[in-house]
């Protein structure tokens, strides 16, 4: 019986298209991002830690496993995109290549997430300690593993990196795409439900609340009815700007201007002047009796 459904389930695959290399392991990428935070997040606060031999071992060994994971990931994206490239280096070889080049990231990496744990704490009057943030909070969860994942995805790293956000989605209710550009002292404050979508601009010094979504107005399409990919679909947000909860802002024409606020439910899908607030008619409320 059991070898029948096997069978059964094979004839439904499209063998002329059979693709061999096996996917990355979701196990054992989240495991490289739990070891990256591992290594980042104390190096957030004083004082620094020590370079020593076994952190050298540590980062050796890390090295490998990536190269691993994106060698798999390469592999796969190539068999199933049918690609022959001649002149691009071996898999094996394109792995090592972006496994180092990320490692060399790191520190840059590490500067970005200090100012976007020092933009929480200074937002927040909830927060009594940094500790508490790096801890408890799942919009800097999302953020150290977006940077991580950007960093990647900048790489040209195929897989790996939406694997790392899209599990962060689900453990933090924080949907960000890691081809999104986000500049420095990012902080997104209770988080859930928020959105940011892979063609998203925003600035330094930026915050948001839960709910907010920065999507696409609409998706191209060519003569064919395909989507048109690449394309720049979500909106910018410039320096300092702050969005409120469960406001909406659309399309990749959309301009927030440096110093705005939008107000809470708002919905947008065209630019903003600079230092502009933007919020809707305050609703009238009725009473009556419950009886």
């Amino acid at each position: 019986m059991y070898q029948k459904l096997v069978l059964a389930l094979s004839e439904t695959c499209d063998t002329a298209g059979k693709v061999n290399a096996p996917l990355p392991d979701l196990t054992r990428v989240i495991g490289l991002v739990d070891d990256l935070r591992a290594l980042l997040l104390p190096a957030l606060l004083p004082p620094l830690p020590c370079t020593t031999e076994s952190s050298a071992n540590s980062l050796r060994t890390f090295h490998a496993r990536l190269s691993a994971e994106i060698q798999c990931a390469v592999q796969r994206q190539r068999e199933s995109l049918g690609i022959q490239l001649s002149s691009a280096p071996a898999p094996d070889v394109a792995a090592r290549q972006a496994a180092s080049e990320f490692l060399h990231r790191l520190p840059a990496i590490a500067a970005a997430l200090h100012t976007d744990l020092e933009a929480a704490f200074s937002n927040d009057p909830a927060a009594k300690t940094r500790d508490e943030i790096l801890l408890c909070y799942p919009g800097f969860a999302a953020i150290t593993v977006y940077r991580i994942a950007n960093a990647l995805f900048t790489l040209q790293v195929p897989y790996l990196p939406r694997m790392m956000t899209e599990w962060a989605h689900y453990r933090t209710g924080i949907d960000i795409h890691p081809g999104a550009t986000i500049g420095s002292s990012f902080f997104i404050d209770h988080g859930t439900g928020v959105v940011i979508g892979e063609t998203c601009r925003i600035g330094s010094g930026v915050t948001l609340y839960q709910g907010v979504t920065l999507g696409a107005w609409s998706f191209p399409r060519d003569d064919d009815g395909r989507l048109i990919r690449g394309t720049r679909r979500h909106p910018t947000l410039e320096d300092h700007v702050t969005v409120y909860s469960n406001a909406t802002i659309l399309g990749g024409d959309t301009i927030i201007g440096a110093g705005s606020k939008i107000g809470s439910s708002v919905s947008l899908n065209c630019s903003v002047p600079p230092n502009t607030i933007v919020t809707i008619e305050r609703p009238s409320l009725r009473f009556r009796d419950a009886a």
